[in-house]
């Protein structure tokens, strides 16, 4: 089967009409099916269009479609009010809550010796494979995994089967994932389809989940200057090939390489999709490689009013703070709670500058004491806003009040380097073993 369609290209712009006919289209073509599961993300992806995609799958499969699962990972579970934002009017009574703690199943582990070969030695531990229990024992004759392909900074590409071994995850899993990448550097693999952290998941896949009917359907979006969502491209299939055919598309839609770079930037956090430092730190992660030595981020963060999406998460974060890869590293060694949060652990690593700029954050809800607990300088958001007013700020290099900031209107929808940043960071052979 592999790939069933493949639709878009830089220019390209996708209506809802055509991303249903395109879905359709590869539907067509699987045949008919009695038991159907939906795996789309979360809110915190809401520009993937897999709200609509998948109330698509619904209305084409009516009665068949028996579940949908958002794939959150340790995020918070969907209230009603995002669930009806997201998917529409599709009965509330299909919703799932994935419980990544205990509602999940081991497939198989992808052995050490394999993971330490694939970061050079950094770890040296097993992964386990690990997915919600109703996607490995629902007895559905088609899941359906929808995603955005775009960059990250775990996977270094969004989508494809961490939607399954993480977003339907265990802890261990979600865990163990998160921090490989976190040791490995996420400089590495940011925008990189094929990097070590995917090539253990594909491991996972290739070894222990072909039985599962597992179907994706990829979306690339990128964002106009104003940080709305553009569709430029669908891509679906049961195999890698799917993935990778829209990864490259990301790459040319969604990372932008910067001849020089930036002193001052100011990224924006719609209040809609970020609530927490957890998601919001997207602003850092997806700028660093553009941003210059002492150069300074501001986040403009109305929404933001915690630290985790999990309360014993939003807990670990406000005790250890955003400290740095070797300050979190000896925090891993001599304390048990984060060294059984290796996620968390792997998240402080990612949204710490190590000295090298530093974070402003002017958050809705958090306050003065609470964000400067954290590691970051704190900034009144009214202020902040009255200075950078978005409604008028374009995204790109730009003066005001005679100070050049560039400026993102949403980091979720891409990744900022400058050129020599980004080709500096391909990945090479690591030394160090850290766990």
């Amino acid at each position: 089967m592999s790939l069933l369609v493949a639709i878009g290209n830089e220019q390209t712009v996708l209506s809802p009409d055509q991303l249903r006919e395109g879905l359709y289209r590869a539907l067509d073509q699987l045949g008919a099916r009695e038991r159907v599961l939906c795996l789309p993300p979360d809110g915190s992806r809401i520009h993937s269009q897999a709200g609509l995609l998948t109330r698509f799958a619904w209305e084409y499969y009516g009665p068949a479609l028996k579940d949908v699962l958002p794939a959150i990972g340790t995020h918070f579970p969907m209230t009603t009010e995002e669930l009806r934002a997201m998917f529409g009017e599709m009965p509330l009574e299909l919703f799932r809550v994935h419980d990544w703690r205990n509602g999940f199943e081991t497939l198989g582990e992808v052995p050490a010796e394999y993971v330490r070969e694939q970061v050079g030695g950094l770890v040296d531990f097993a992964w386990p494979a690990q997915v919600a229990r109703l996607v490995a024992q629902g007895g559905h004759d088609l899941i359906l995994s929808f995603g955005q392909v775009v960059p990250h900074e775990v996977m270094g590409m969004a989508s494809y089967n961490k939607n399954l071994f993480v977003g339907t995850g265990g802890a261990e899993g979600i865990n163990k994932s998160h921090f490989v990448s976190a040791v490995y550097g996420l400089e590495r693999l940011m925008g990189r389809a094929d990097n070590p952290i995917r090539r253990i998941l594909n491991y996972a896949s290739e070894h222990f989940a072909r039985h599962l009917p597992v179907v994706y359907v990829h979306t690339v979006v990128s964002a106009d200057s104003k940080g709305q969502p553009v569709v430029r491209g669908l891509f679906i299939g049961d195999g890698p090939e799917c993935f990778y055919r829209a990864a490259e598309l990301s790459v040319q839609v969604n990372v932008t390489l910067l001849d020089r770079e930036i002193r001052k930037a100011v990224v924006y956090l719609r209040p809609d999709e970020y609530r927490s430092t957890w998601i919001g730190n997207k602003a850092i992660y997806r700028t660093r490689m553009a941003l210059a030595d002492g150069a300074e981020l501001v986040i403009l963060a109305p929404g933001v009013r915690e630290c985790g999406e999990d309360p014993g998460i939003d807990r670990l974060i406000r005790k250890y703070g955003y400290r740095g890869r070797e300050a979190t590293l000896e925090a891993v060694k001599h304390n048990e709670d984060l060294a059984g949060s290796l996620g968390t652990a792997a998240h402080l690593m990612h949204g710490s500058t190590d000295g090298r700029f530093t974070v402003t954050y002017c958050p809705g809800r958090l306050t003065k004491e609470e964000v400067e607990a954290l590691g970051f300088r704190y900034a009144p958001l009214e202020e902040m806003q009255r200075r950078y007013d978005v409604e008028r700020l374009q995204e790109g290099f730009q003066t005001v009040d005679g100070e050049e900031i560039y400026f993102v209107p949403n980091p979720g929808l891409g990744l900022w380097a400058s050129r020599q940043r980004f080709e500096q960071s391909a990945p090479s052979t690591a030394q160090a073993n850290v766990m």
